[in-house]
């Protein structure tokens, strides 16, 4: 019953209660028997709680809110068992999740559980330099730079050439453009960095390619998990490690540059960090677009004061 509901209410867009995810936990793990259920804070296209047993085991259950969420979460899943081989051997320093089963659901899809991982979210802007922290965020990143492309290949995710990949970033500025909200002088700086062929000579890498502090889980002073693998692709290596350089202190992003460099094996891109910050400065770009595309004004309104915010920056830079 609590099954056909968590369907019902999908079917109407509203969002899953907590007991209805619940009941698809105990649907999916056999021998999971739900204590309690609380939501969780993940952000994202599904309907996300955390459930506790009777044994005191922690389980997260994630079911997506629409078809493109369960298209790209089917893919996740893939990733994260290819993944599981390269956590074992040690390649990646840190662990992923790991499903540990699947419900269907009614419309179609199907909720995942996999067991809570401990520790704290990220807190970028505490970041000190040093070997610490900052340098394991170095290092794990590195690493997933650091897998075979076929790893996301194989699971049918995108692959992108340097070209291409530009290409899609000149497309996203022209469409920004549009919307009359970017201000001149911030326009002209990107457009210009786009046209400058140097800074986008790369090598494409595997990248996680939706990192944010809340998919980043530490302890003592390590990574020592990353989820939300969803948006996994190879491309711009930049896009791992803008909104690092970005948000933390400048100190701690050298000591994180550093690392990153060194976990490297095989990295000629000297305009790497250049770009990195560039495409910090393109979200701000994609923000303003998501509150355009889906009629959110408040959105909209914060990504035009942040961009008149940068322009001053950065006429101030200049």
């Amino acid at each position: 019953m609590a099954h056909d509901a968590a369907g019902a209410e999908y079917r109407k867009g509203v969002p899953r209660t907590p007991l209805a995810l619940a009941a698809l936990s105990t649907a999916a793990v056999p021998g999971l028997e739900a204590a309690s259920v609380r939501t969780d804070t993940m952000p994202g296209d599904y309907d996300t709680a955390v459930v506790t047993s009777q044994d005191n085991q922690e389980w997260v259950v994630r079911a997506p809110r629409s078809t493109v969420a369960g298209a790209a979460l089917e893919a996740e899943m893939e990733l994260l068992e290819s993944l599981k081989l390269y956590v074992d051997t040690g390649v990646l320093p840190f662990v992923v999740p790991q499903i540990a089963g699947y419900a269907l659901l009614p419309e179609g899809g199907r909720a995942v559980v996999h067991r809570r991982i401990v520790g704290e979210w990220l807190d970028v802007e505490a970041l000190a330099p040093g070997p610490g922290l900052a340098a394991d965020l170095g290092r794990a990143i590195g690493a997933i730079h650091e897998l075979p492309a076929s790893v996301v290949e194989g699971c049918g995710l995108p692959s992108y050439a340097a070209a291409d990949y530009r290409d899609r970033r000149m497309s996203e500025i022209d469409e920004a453009a549009k919307t009359g909200r970017i201000p001149p002088n911030l326009l002209h700086r990107w457009e210009a960095a786009l046209e400058d062929v140097s800074l986008w000579k790369f090598q494409p890498v595997v990248v996680h390619g939706d990192l944010a502090a809340d998919q980043m889980l530490v302890d003592r002073g390590r990574v020592v998990a990353i989820s939300g693998w969803s948006e996994a692709k190879v491309a711009d290596p930049a896009d791992d490690l803008a909104w690092l350089l970005v948000a933390a202190p400048v100190e701690a992003a050298d000591s994180i540059m550093e690392a990153y460099q060194l976990r490297r094996t095989e990295l000629s891109d000297p305009r790497l960090q250049d770009r990195a910050l560039l495409v910090g400065e393109l979200a701000l770009a994609r923000w303003l677009l998501h509150g355009v595309r889906h009629k959110l004004p408040e959105v909209v309104q914060d990504a035009t004061a942040m961009l008149h915010d940068l322009d001053e920056a950065t006429r101030e830079e200049g």
